[in-house]
């Protein structure tokens, strides 16, 4: 049995759930695996696709996320029973599950950055190796990104999420938020500013904000989809996130000022990042395009150890990255805890040490290889986050669009008008580039299976 709304916890503050909406869409997407796309993808290039991607597409699914959450008062699964009904209910069920996996793996990642600020401050990837041995940097990486040492930071990080998330929505999600998001753009202000005085920043921002065209053209197919689970990874979407934090909104709210003020907010950071990484590694002559997950942990360290006061700023970027990581986290494992409270009168605290524990164990395999996280990453983002959407989006925007729209008219007031505007963005071309960006996505899944984790099995 489920609890009524009206047993719900709420936002104390609209900037309470903006802050914590913006808590969640910035954290590793952007400070980790957005860095590493970048640089995968060309540059520039894939700024290009990433930024229309998600104001054209992004936007706009975020707006079917909060209809269905708003509306209902419901959790993910809840949300999506009560607002579709019959084999639409088991969309939620995807929801929870996309949740599970990516934080399984993204608590690993969250270990690596707390074992990174230790390393910082004692410069442990800082130094010159031997003629036959491995570059330091690299070396660290390899030695705290699986066995022991990750299993650890694994279990602390996910701990410190486990800690946040059952204090509440106001006493531990709201005011971890309040403290976090500002304290994440005013370090890296100051960070992009220090990049800025950089040997390399020219030859950075050249890289980072001079779009080659050609290049994109001739590589569309495999930035189109990175751009698409880039942006719903980012943003949150695709995994319940959204449903989950408007459940607690009032119908007063406009939805549509409080999603651009959240896309906006998240571009702006992904951005702030990119102006701190790529001139801290062409100052360094450290290549952007290395492959793989643990890339920009091994490139950025490489570089700071080339840098006046690298360990201080290592520290100071790593702790900042790790602030971020815990607030995207506490967002994913509250899909699954809100499921649990609403469906089965689970006690919050339980809740979330039971979840939490669940989460651990999943991403215990994730420790063994870096390339687990690549395999996690690639079917979590690329395929199950835009399956999720094409699916919600559908349900929404065809089937049960005269709800949608009523939803979304309440609290914008005179512009009312815009609903029809959105309605038809999602129903077409929203759509259109879901669909092209998974069947990209499993094609770029099947390279991957039979390439580096090939390779990884033998």
């Amino acid at each position: 049995m489920s609890n009524s709304n009206a047993e719900r916890e709420t936002w104390s503050t609209r900037i309470g759930f903006i802050l914590a909406a913006v808590g969640s869409a910035v954290g590793l997407g952007n400070i980790w695996r957005f860095p590493f796309q970048v640089g995968q993808e060309g540059g520039a290039a894939f700024i290009v696709m990433y930024l229309a991607f998600v104001v054209l597409i992004g936007f706009p699914a975020m707006m079917v996320e909060f209809v269905v959450g708003r509306s209902t008062g419901l959790n993910a699964v809840g949300g999506i029973r009560e607002f579709a009904g019959g084999a639409w209910k088991y969309l939620g069920g995807l929801f929870v599950f996309i949740g599970f996996v990516i934080l399984s793996y993204y608590s690993v990642v969250g270990g690596w950055v707390l074992r990174y600020v230790f390393g910082s401050a004692t410069g442990g990837y800082i130094g010159t190796a031997g003629p036959d041995e491995a570059p330091v940097a690299q070396q660290y990486f390899f030695d705290i990104a699986s066995g022991l040492d990750a299993l650890l930071f694994h279990a602390l990080f996910m701990a410190l999420v486990v800690l946040i998330v059952a204090l509440g929505i106001k006493r531990g999600i709201e005011l971890g938020v309040k403290i976090m998001v500002p304290a994440i753009i005013a370090i890296f202000a100051i960070l992009a500013v220090y990049a800025s005085t950089l040997s390399g920043a020219g030859e950075a921002y050249a890289y980072y904000l001079s779009p080659d065209l050609g290049y994109l053209i001739d590589n569309w197919k495999s930035i189109v989809p990175a751009a698409a689970g880039q942006g719903f990874f980012t943003l949150s979407l695709g995994m319940g996130v959204m449903i989950t934090y408007a459940s607690y909104l009032s119908e007063d709210e406009n939805l549509g000022i409080d999603g651009g003020t959240i896309v906006a907010f998240n571009t702006g950071i992904s951005i702030l990042t990119g102006l701190i990484v790529f001139p801290i590694l062409f100052s360094a002559g450290v290549s952007p395009g290395d492959p793989g997950a643990g890339a920009i942990f091994v490139s950025v360290a490489e570089a700071l150890g080339d840098l006046q006061f690298g360990r201080a700023i290592g520290v100071l970027f790593f702790a900042t990255v790790a602030i971020a990581a815990l607030s995207s986290a506490v967002s994913l494992i509250e899909v699954v805890v809100s499921y649990a409270i609403d469906e089965f009168n689970v006690p919050r605290v339980r809740a979330t040490a039971i979840i939490g524990t669940l989460i651990f164990a999943l991403g215990i395999p994730v420790t063994i290889d870096p390339v687990m996280v690549d395999l996690y990453d690639i079917f979590a983002a690329k395929i199950l986050l835009v399956l999720g959407g094409i699916l919600l989006v559908t349900a929404v925007s065809w089937i049960y669009s005269d709800k949608a729209l009523a939803e979304l008219s309440k609290g914008i007031g005179s512009f009312s008008g815009i609903g029809t505007v959105w309605l038809w963005t999602v129903r077409v071309p929203v759509l259109v580039v879901l669909i092209i960006s998974l069947y990209l996505g499993i094609d770029s899944f099947i390279d991957f299976l039979a390439g580096p984790f090939a390779e990884f099995l033998a």
